[in-house]
């Protein structure tokens, strides 16, 4: 795999601070049951990687100390991890908002029995990857079969309340272009899904999140192998906006690896681009210490958040 940190670490992307911290994102490890040509942290079925015991345990006290309303969990599948449903039960009985970035076809694996009916109990809201609302797309993507299981995952959490209207069970979905270009207008996309998926499933959503690719880990190494590496930078540089530094993810949400390391963004993380502040680089640090005001790592990539219409964790900006 081709490594993409050396292209990016020179950079004119302008310097950017943080804000109070409102969301704690956190990898509970790179084990997943799907393995994904957009995946930026090449997760997959023989990784190992998994957070420890005294992690998770460290993070309700860190939700606590630092007053954060939202907990992020990602992965890898984040529902593989044993201590997953332990973890959400206790954020939520802290009152915190718990996101699960899920890629339903979980919901079916061995072992997933009563997921979609434990989500639903703790109104853990469900950000689901469903990169298009056709087969073709979808199976050349993330693998054959997973269009298939991903319909019928939505439509398990569809029959338990998600997405409809006045249920408080939100699912949004997620949206990734196949290749180096930048997504197309979320709103207009966000139409298509919803009548396309109503009209062939009978699927309901609250939003769709476009998302740009980001050029690092498994996406960046494919564009450096089909020499798109250069092309596609030159996109979201030719395509940057100032407007949206004001709303990346990065100003409010702290990124914690499976081994407690802080990073700016999920992206910084696979990147090993630690914090700034020396003083705070784990999560154990954040019991005592704030990062408001704090200068946040920078470097090329950046500019897949602020080119076109903008991109984050809750879609464009």
């Amino acid at each position: 795999m081709h490594d993409t940190l050396a292209l990016l670490e020179v950079t004119d992307f302008p310097a950017i601070s943080r804000k109070p911290l409102d969301t704690l994102q956190v990898n509970l490890g790179y084990k997943c049951n799907q393995r994904c040509l957009h995946c930026h942290v090449n997760a997959g079925p023989t990784r190992t990687e998994m957070m420890a015991a005294d992690g998770i345990a460290m993070i309700p006290q860190v939700l606590k100390a630092r007053q954060i309303q939202t907990l992020d969990l990602t992965g890898g599948a984040p529902e593989l991890h044993e201590q997953f449903r332990e973890l959400v039960s206790a954020a939520t009985a802290l009152g915190v908002k718990v996101i699960d970035r899920c890629n339903l076809t979980i919901l079916f694996e061995p072992g997933q029995e009563g997921l979609a009916e434990f989500l639903a109990e703790n109104k853990v809201e469900v950000v689901a990857s469903l990169p298009c609302y056709s087969l073709e797309n979808v199976d050349a993507q993330r693998g054959d079969g997973v269009f298939d299981k991903s319909i019928a995952g939505l439509q398990l959490l569809n029959s338990l309340g998600y997405g409809k209207a006045d249920s408080g069970l939100t699912l949004n979905l997620v949206y990734n272009p196949q290749g180096p270009t930048l997504p197309p207008n979320q709103q207009a996309l966000e139409a298509d899904y919803r009548r396309e998926l109503m009209a062939h499933f009978g699927i309901e959503f609250n939003h769709l999140f476009a998302l740009a690719n980001m050029p690092i880990k498994r996406f960046g190494s494919t564009l450096v192998s089909k020499g798109q590496f250069a092309p596609y930078m030159e996109l979201l540089k030719n395509n940057y906006s100032a407007a949206n530094l004001e709303s990346v993810m990065c100003r409010n949400l702290v990124s914690v690896d499976w081994l407690g390391n802080l990073y700016d963004c999920d992206f910084n993380q696979q990147l090993a681009l630690g914090l700034p502040n020396k003083a705070v680089r784990h999560l154990r640090d954040l019991l005592q210490n704030s990062l408001d005001g704090d200068g946040i790592a920078i470097a090329d990539h950046c500019f897949g958040c602020t080119a076109g219409q903008g991109s984050s964790c809750g879609g464009a900006l």
